[in-house]
């Protein structure tokens, strides 16, 4: 029998601009600032907190790899690490349009993540036990991410 999905929550993380850095030898980088957000669902709820970062590289035209690490803190106080890794791709006109921050449809853009969710002893330490995946959408000042727990 495979892996099942339990959804956790939804992310609405705040971005700011991006700051580029320009071609490097393996892509072209740029630095997304996370600066807050909400978190809602039936196992976690609470609120980004202010201060991470998405270090993306834009392999090619139409593939970005995301590497974003954050904060999250439930509305009990606790504090969640994430390291959330994947990819975002679509037609050269959908990402240049992501690019220049407007607003694509979801269902024109592949967006899956992979995040590690780490959390101290208590409550949640059940999540560093755990493997998650992740299904993002890109707007103009967030990124949306629904996160699941696979079984």
């Amino acid at each position: 029998m495979g892996p099942e999905l339990i959804f956790i929550a939804h992310l609405s993380v705040t971005v700011g601009e991006p700051i580029d850095l320009g071609e490097v030898v393996d892509g072209h980088r740029r630095l997304i600032p996370i600066l807050g957000g909400t978190v809602e669902g039936p196992l976690l709820r609470g609120r980004v907190l202010p201060g991470g970062a998405d270090h993306q590289i834009l392999r090619t035209a139409t593939l970005t790899e995301l590497d974003a690490r954050y904060a999250l803190e439930t509305d009990e106080g606790e504090r969640i690490a994430v390291h959330n890794m994947g990819i975002r791709s679509g037609a050269d006109d959908d990402i240049a349009a992501l690019l220049r921050g407007e607003q694509v449809p979801p269902d024109r853009i592949y967006f899956r993540s992979q995040p590690r969710l780490s959390s101290a002893a208590g409550r949640l330490a059940w999540m560093n036990e755990r493997l998650f995946v992740g299904s993002g959408h890109r707007l103009p000042s967030s990124v949306e991410l629904d996160v699941y727990q696979l079984t």
